[in-house]
């Protein structure tokens, strides 16, 4: 959930830490801090607030030094203030943290009946008091740390600097990602490869349990049993350019206009465009003697799998669960060797995902969907299957949304023709709809300036529905989440048929009433609850294609034309208004659409 960075070497290393931190700001942003080794005592320089309150205290007062720690911090323990912020310290060390230090009550009162002070309402604080409970014995940094890490509980990702070995990082990890990057005379620690993408291309990971001494000469990694371990270096494929914002104004802006391009690359990797062919890479399981499908995601990536729970029923004929990774392990569910169980995440870091994954992998296989090649799910799954969505920096999920259900198209594809359930040509033609999709997502984008109109017609109001049935249910979903994260505007989906069953008394001319309704086989039912909706005065925006709009002109009601196409693709298409429309409602309401509030874009913890 928050960012982490700590660099060595022959540099000032805080305007390098400030910089690398712009890059993970997008994990956390309620406060920010750094801390360096100056004439061997801890300076440090903490903001409340955005990154860029912390810039501007250390244009004021910069700090000195070649080896530091920054952060920029999700609140979890303590409010958002500059007390709470880190890096936290003691006279000997500082240390900056991701993640949930879970027995900090008992170490804070064992420590505090032993004479030792406490300054911040923050579970974090624990780690540098026991730390330096220990250095105080005449234990080195090394050792001072390691019997730290075993009285620690919780999930983890630190770094540590020490006053009296001035040019030393430690980092561990349990839980969280932590990564280490290779430099000329320097070495770096990041909580991912976007943060140190600016310094390095040369990247290893660290495995649960893994602690490591970084000075400017080299890194070396200990395991859990404090064995030497050996970690592959990678090149990364970020650079600094990737994740820039280009001419838009917003990240956001800027994945929903990639959309086209980035659902292409990933089209043409798992379709072959000459033959049409889907090709995945080779699992170590036979899909065809898969009896069951339960798919496993949090929040836009959920609404992914719901698509794919219509579409793995529909065509491959395979019975398909769907939960919410947080809920998952909590109803002992009950897991059979022949269930095949795909988890679904952006970063490949989300713990309740990955807590799923480590939970099924005991039983059966499982297919991890992930965007980012070198993360946590991605090593430990059976097989992956990426999105190539490239860095997304924006918080709220836009073009990892489409990639994923590209994907989740073909692995239906691949999944049907194992089972039988389709022919070589319904296969072909499937193909050739996902290839079509971003000539289709290119037309969607030309509403831009319309929906930008539309939205001056939201920015006042309080509440809205979304309906939709079947995928489109799916894409009322992610519309609501979508209208709610970066406008704060209340927002609920249902599944249209459901709005007799109560949500109908919502109903006023107060309540716009977004409805998905693409030429599909449940059009017509769709429309008789938009009838129901619009007789109770409720002001229908309706998204729609040519057809589906000229059977309906008569109705009082705002029209979102929507290219035609095939109902297989329609809900890779229709993400792309209900984004734009959230997206200008935001813009326009003057919210923060990048870093909407109490949200952090990678949920690192549980």
């Amino acid at each position: 959930m928050c960012g982490i960075i700590g660099i060595t070497g022959h540099r000032e290393a805080a305007p390098l830490i400030l910089s690398s931190l712009k890059h993970l700001e997008y994990r956390g942003y309620d406060s920010a801090g750094i801390a360096t080794i100056n004439n061997l005592k801890i300076d440090r320089a903490r903001a409340e607030g955005k990154l860029v309150n912390l810039e501007q205290l250390l244009t004021k007062n910069p700090l000195a030094g070649i080896v530091g720690i920054g952060h920029t911090r999700w609140a979890t323990h303590g409010h958002p203030n500059e007390t709470n912020a880190h890096p936290h310290a003691t006279e000997k060390v500082a240390v900056v943290h991701n993640g949930i230090i879970e027995n900090f009550r008992e170490l804070r009162e064992e420590l505090t009946g032993k004479g030792y002070k406490f300054y911040s309402q923050t579970d974090t604080e624990v780690v540098p008091v026991l730390t330096t409970f220990y250095l105080d014995q005449g234990l080195t940094p090394q050792a001072a740390v390691e019997k730290t890490l075993k009285r620690l509980e919780g999930a983890f990702a630190l770094a540590f600097i020490f006053t009296d070995n001035p040019n030393l990082i430690i980092g561990a990890r349990q839980g969280p990602p932590l990564a280490v990057g290779y430099g000329e005379n320097e070495m770096f620690l990041g909580s991912d490869a976007i943060a140190l993408a600016h310094l390095t291309s040369r990247i290893s990971y660290l495995e649960d349990g893994d602690w490591a001494e970084i000075t400017p000469e080299q890194i070396i990694i200990h395991d859990a049993n404090g064995n030497l371990a050996n970690r592959a270096v990678t090149q990364t494929g970020y650079n600094g350019a990737t994740a820039a914002k280009g001419n838009y104004r917003h990240y956001m802006q800027k994945e929903i206009f990639e959309q086209p391009a980035v659902v292409g690359e990933t089209a043409k990797i798992y379709c072959n465009p000459v033959t049409l062919e889907v090709n995945i890479p080779d699992l170590p399981f036979e899909l065809s003697k898969i009896k069951r499908i339960q798919l496993i995601a949090c929040g836009t990536s959920y609404y992914a799998a719901n698509v794919a729970k219509y579409w793995l029923e529909t065509i491959a004929r395979i019975p398909t669960d769907v939960d919410i990774a947080s809920e998952y392990r909590y109803r002992s569910p009950i897991l059979e060797k022949d269930t095949l169980t795909v988890v679904i995440s952006q970063s490949g870091e989300t713990a309740d995902t990955l807590a799923v994954l480590r939970f099924a992998k005991q039983v059966g296989p499982v297919l991890a969907i992930v965007n980012v090649p070198e993360s946590t799910i991605a090593r430990e799954a059976n097989a992956v299957l990426y999105t190539y969505a490239g860095p997304e920096i924006g918080v709220a999920s836009t073009k990892a949304f489409t990639t994923q259900l590209v994907t989740l198209a073909c692995l239906t594809i691949v999944t049907a023709k194992a089972r039988k359930t389709i022919d070589k040509k319904e296969s072909q033609r499937l193909c050739q709809l996902v290839l079509e999709a971003p000539t289709h997502m290119t037309e969607a984008l030309k509403l831009d300036e319309f929906l930008q109109t539309m939205a001056a017609n939201l920015i006042h109001i309080n509440d809205m529905l979304y309906i939709g049935r079947g995928t489109s249910y799916a894409l009322a979903m992610e519309g609501a989440l979508k209208m709610k994260e970066i406008s704060y505007i209340h927002a609920e989906a249902y599944a249209a048929g459901e709005l007799k069953h109560g949500p109908i008394a919502l109903i006023d001319e107060k309540v716009p009433v977004v409805v998905l309704a693409p030429s599909d086989n449940l059009f017509e039912k769709t429309t008789s609850n938009l009838q129901e909706a619009a007789a109770r005065g409720g002001r229908i925006i309706m998204i729609s294609d040519e057809k589906g709009i000229n059977n309906l002109r008569d109705m009082p009601a705002s029209f979102i034309k929507m290219p035609a196409a095939d109902p297989f693709i329609t809900p890779i298409l229709y993400a792309l208004p209900v984004q734009l429309l959230a997206y200008h409602v935001a813009v326009l309401k003057g919210t923060d659409v990048d870093q909407p509030r109490n949200l952090a874009k990678s949920v690192t913890v549980e």
